[in-house]
């Protein structure tokens, strides 16, 4: 029997966020490979008991229409489901895929990173969102062959309108206040580099003195975004502390592919990333923005930013936005897999 592509389409709560922007995206990337949805339909649902059951019929589904020799593509994490997939597919006789969105282990801590590498290894294969992260996994303990993604892609219609960009070069950030996640935003004030912030800082508006040098935005949907963004550089940063990536979501930058990378990337926008995060080093090697060690030195950094260099780096973005724009990332990654597993 021809060994078949496949994978399971979920229910999700909206389309816009940035981690169902990316796993809608790839559903649809892996339907134009040819993948079958061994689920149900995908949905969108506000309800979270709606959305518990349909995801649950859905695995129902896959567990009887999955057959000997299919590659299963799964986008991890899928809350509750992900091993009873996997043990499905292999008492079917089929492969799974594993492409990893996030770590539960790193980010939010909830399971231990022997729990997360358990679960991961159930999986045929796995493809990590970088090469830090799949080095990070085989460090851990990772025994399933694996290799990695890099950007994420980042489908849309949508492309930038041309604008003039000129010094005193402004930042842009896309997403509002959380104080878990972001809180440095209160501490921006404090330097000398106008802020656009696609998102809002709620009450701390007035209370802290935030927005001296920050524009709100307020919300802009990912077509408004890629074709009007204001700025110059797109702000990759998280934490509490503006002199590094500090905290449990800053600290996981060093591990982590943002998909906001992908957004301002799509927007034209070169990047501003922290020096140790895992995507820094594709950043310099591409030429596609600049890599601190702190905010603090951003100011005069950007000051010795000229004219030519950031024309320079915006090519080099719009090479890498026609990659994300087309889907070849995910096209590739997946069919690297297909081969290993086959061969």
């Amino acid at each position: 029997m021809t060994p078949r592509l496949c994978y399971i389409s979920l229910c999700y709560r909206d389309k816009d966020s940035a981690g169902n922007k990316a796993k809608t995206d790839y559903e649809q990337i892996l339907f134009d490979m040819g993948a079958i949805n061994l689920g149900l339909a995908q949905r969108i649902s506000s309800g979270k008991i709606a959305t518990f059951f349909l995801n649950l019929a859905g695995v129902v589904k896959f567990a009887f229409a999955v057959r000997r020799n299919d590659v299963v593509i799964l986008q991890y994490p899928i809350k509750k489901y992900f091993s009873l997939i996997c043990l499905a597919a292999r008492i079917r006789g089929a492969k799974t895929v594993a492409f990893v969105h996030d770590l539960g282990s790193c980010r939010r801590r909830k399971i231990s990173v022997a729990t997360e590498m358990h679960r991961l290894n159930r999986a045929t294969y796995v493809i990590a969102a970088n090469r830090v992260m799949e080095q990070w996994l085989v460090d851990h303990g990772l025994k399933a062959m694996h290799s990695h993604l890099g950007f994420h892609d980042y489908l849309c219609k949508a492309t930038p309108e041309p604008h003039a960009h000129c010094a005193p070069w402004q930042l842009t950030y896309a997403g509002s206040l959380n104080m878990r996640k972001n809180s440095f935003m209160l501490k921006m004030n404090t330097l000398n580099a106008p802020l656009c912030l696609y998102g809002w800082l709620g009450c701390y508006d007035k209370s802290q003195n935030a927005t001296s040098h920050i524009t709100e935005l307020g919300y802009a949907s990912p077509e408004q975004f890629i074709s009007s963004a204001q700025g110059d550089f797109g702000l990759v940063w998280d934490g509490p502390s503006l002199s590094a990536c500090t905290g449990d979501w800053g600290e996981y930058l060093a591990l982590n592919t943002p998909h906001k990378c992908s957004f301002y990337l799509r927007a034209g926008l070169p990047l501003i990333v922290w020096s140790k995060s895992a995507m820094a080093q594709e950043v310099e090697q591409r030429g596609i923005g600049l890599c601190v060690d702190s905010l603090e030195h951003l100011p005069e950094i950007l000051k010795g930013i000229s004219a030519e260099q950031y024309a320079a780096m915006q090519a080099n973005v719009a090479v890498l936005a026609g990659e994300i724009a087309s889907g070849c990332h995910m096209r590739s990654a997946v069919k690297q897999a297909v081969r290993s597993l086959n061969a």
